[in-house]
C-alpha cells in the first residue's frame, strides 16, 4: 500500500448493495482486495450507522480512478433499490454517521473538497445515488 499524501478531498460513495441488506464492512472490503487488490475505503458505514474504519488517513486507498492520491474514501452500506437502480438508501443512522466523519475532515483540513463519486471528471456512475453539494449545502440533514 502506497502513502496517501496531503488530505485535498474526501470522496463519498455507495457500496451498490440493496436497499435493506446489511453488509458489513468487512465483506466489502474483501470484495475491493478480490477485485483491486487493496481495500478501497477509508471508512466503511454501515445500516446500522456504525462507521468502520478500513484503511488509515495515510494510506492510499482505490476508490476514485486516478485521483486516489491525497483523496479519503467514505462508503455506505446501499445504494440501489431491490432491482439495482440508483437510489439512496441511506438510512438516518448513516446520514448521522456519514455527517459526523465529514464535519471531523472538515475541521481538520478546512480547505478539504468534498464530493460523491460521480462528481468526479469522466465518471459515468450515480454513486453515490445523492447529489452530495445539494446534501452539504443544504446542512447535511439526516
Amino acid at each position: 500500500m502506497s502513502a496517501l499524501g496531503p488530505i485535498k478531498y474526501l470522496t463519498i460513495h455507495c457500496a451498490a448493495t440493496p436497499e435493506g441488506r446489511d453488509v458489513k464492512a468487512a465483506t466489502i472490503s474483501q470484495w475491493d482486495k478480490d477485485k483491486f487488490g487493496q481495500v478501497s475505503y477509508h471508512h466503511v458505514i454501515e445500516i446500522d450507522g456504525n462507521a468502520v474504519r478500513t484503511l488509515g488517513d495515510d494510506t492510499k486507498g482505490a476508490h476514485v480512478g486516478g485521483a486516489n492520491t491525497g483523496n479519503i474514501g467514505i462508503c455506505y452500506v446501499g445504494g440501489v433499490d431491490k432491482a439495482g437502480q440508483p437510489k439512496d438508501t441511506r438510512t438516518t443512522a448513516q446520514k448521522q454517521a456519514l455527517a459526523a466523519l465529514v464535519r471531523k475532515y472538515q475541521a481538520a483540513y478546512p480547505n478539504i473538497i468534498v464530493r460523491g463519486h460521480r462528481d468526479w471528471p469522466g465518471v459515468k456512475k450515480a454513486c453515490p445515488s445523492f447529489d452530495v453539494a445539494a446534501w452539504l449545502k443544504a446542512g447535511m440533514p439526516s
